[in-house]
């Protein structure tokens, strides 16, 4: 039964190397395909040219957890089929699309794992598209992958959990941090001590985090509104509202983000049903505890199923790689189901206290001045969204996209329609589940023009 099962991969990240395991320790062979040149994710990425920065240097406290992962993978070389710098860019019923060196290859699954992770979520703001602004995340890979800052005076604004951990990450590394800018409020983060008895490691950690930024004397404010990025050619600075006063500071480089949004594309053309997220303000597909979609066969396991952290991913991604012997019917271990499912339960309801901690914004679209650019990609600006609500009566996401050309441009929506959806709802007056969600379209990512054949990934 085993050697008839080929079961494909999406993602190189804890999800997917966890889920790998599972089915290479019964005989299974997969395809593991991810975007990455190395396996580790987006949390644990490793470097593309080693230097003489240590697993502590790189990923402080979880230095031992990403060794872990990444020895894992590596042990698993001869057990799996990895295609790494290959992008899944389109999926059938029982076929992925696959690019992969500069062709287009074409590969048959059983079962199919989508461990796409996530990316930041951003809302616009004037001067956003200045050069210099970067998401967190993009912040993290420089710092990571190349090691090296994206300036030599950082602000870091937004919210969430990885808002501190980069800023840490940046003093940690010699970098100059101006300030940090959170536009949750101070009040919010005494939420955290609802997770103390449940994730005491993770509260403490995020805690020093904080504290060691302030105690380097690093300026932190809390319940922040952006105003603008100053400059032309490159930041000069930033302006931001607090407690009703404008303030401004000298910088020449901004990480920015509002947590993080699920890659979900790949799941909604393999037909997964979604369902909207009231906690996160997002559209996932719809699973069960084992990572189970609508669609038989197609599993969803990490953030790329819906944001809980690495830990999370581990764990669910290992759950699915027992799903898929359960519904195989090959043995599996039902007390190390039950652990996972009980662990993954309490990380979901910590998941909870951490969005109280750390609000969304949910003024922020309805402040933005008209002329803010709202799709970068087609240099679409607020006002457009805005009065296509109000003169041509849109409520819906797909509608807007239509009349606008929001989210039609490279990203195909992925960085803007987040931020498109916000507006239009706040726009016309209704919920953000009532506008929709934009439908995803192959190829999910741009793709070279010379990609003109077709052969077997395996």
């Amino acid at each position: 039964m085993s050697k008839k099962l080929r079961p494909l991969i999406v993602g190189a990240g804890p999800a997917g190397i966890r889920a790998a395991e599972v089915l290479a320790n019964a005989g299974i062979r997969p395809l593991v395909v991810d975007e990455a040149p190395l396996g580790g994710g987006q949390i644990y990425r490793q470097r593309f040219v080693p230097d003489e920065r240590t697993p502590r240097d790189l990923y402080g406290s979880e230095a031992s957890k990403a060794t872990a992962l990444h020895q894992t993978f590596a042990a698993l070389a001869d057990c799996i089929d990895y295609r790494p710098q290959a992008l899944v860019w389109n999926i059938g019923p029982t076929v992925a699309d696959i690019a992969v060196d500069g062709r287009s290859r074409r590969a048959d699954f059983t079962h199919l794992v989508l461990a796409t992770g996530a990316t930041d979520r951003v809302l616009p703001f004037d001067g956003w598209t200045i050069p210099g602004v970067f998401t967190l995340g993009g912040a993290q890979v420089a710092l990571k992958s190349q090691g090296c800052a994206i300036g030599d005076s950082v602000v870091f604004m937004g919210t969430g959990p990885l808002l501190y951990l980069v800023a840490w990450q940046y003093l940690k590394a010699g970098a100059q941090v101006a300030a940090v800018l959170d536009t949750a409020p101070f009040a919010a983060k005494l939420n955290l001590l609802l997770g103390l008895p449940s994730q005491p490691g993770v509260v403490l950690r995020g805690i020093r985090y904080a504290a060691e930024l302030v105690a380097r004397g690093i300026p932190v404010h809390y319940g922040v509104a952006p105003i603008r990025v100053e400059g032309g050619a490159r930041v000069t600075g930033i302006a931001w509202r607090e407690a009703g006063k404008e303030s401004r500071l000298a910088c020449d480089a901004v990480g920015f983000g509002l947590g993080l949004r699920s890659e979900t594309q790949l799941a909604d053309l393999a037909g997964c049903h979604f369902i909207f997220d009231e906690r996160d303000r997002a559209w996932r597909p719809e699973r069960d505890a084992a990572g189970r979609t609508s669609v038989p066969g197609v599993y969803a396991a990490g953030d790329g199923a819906g944001v809980a952290g690495a830990d999370a991913a581990e764990l669910a991604g290992e759950r699915t790689g027992w799903a898929i012997l359960q519904d195989a019917n090959l043995p599996v271990d039902t007390m190390r189901i039950r652990l996972l499912e009980k662990k993954l339960g309490a990380i979901d309801r910590f998941r909870s206290i951490l969005e109280r901690a750390f609000p969304f914004p949910t003024a922020w679209a309805a402040g933005l001045p008209d002329d803010v650019v709202l799709c970068r990609c087609e240099e679409i600006a607020v006002a457009d969204a805005r009065l296509a609500a109000r003169q041509q009566s849109v409520v819906e996401i797909n509608r807007l996209k239509a009349l606008t050309r929001i989210g039609m441009g490279r990203c195909q929506g992925r960085m803007c329609g987040t931020a498109a959806a916000e507006v239009l709802a706040s726009s016309c007056g209704r919920s953000l589940e009532a506008v929709g969600r934009l439908r995803s379209q192959a190829p999910i990512k741009p793709l070279p023009l010379d990609l003109t054949g077709e052969e077997d990934a395996a």
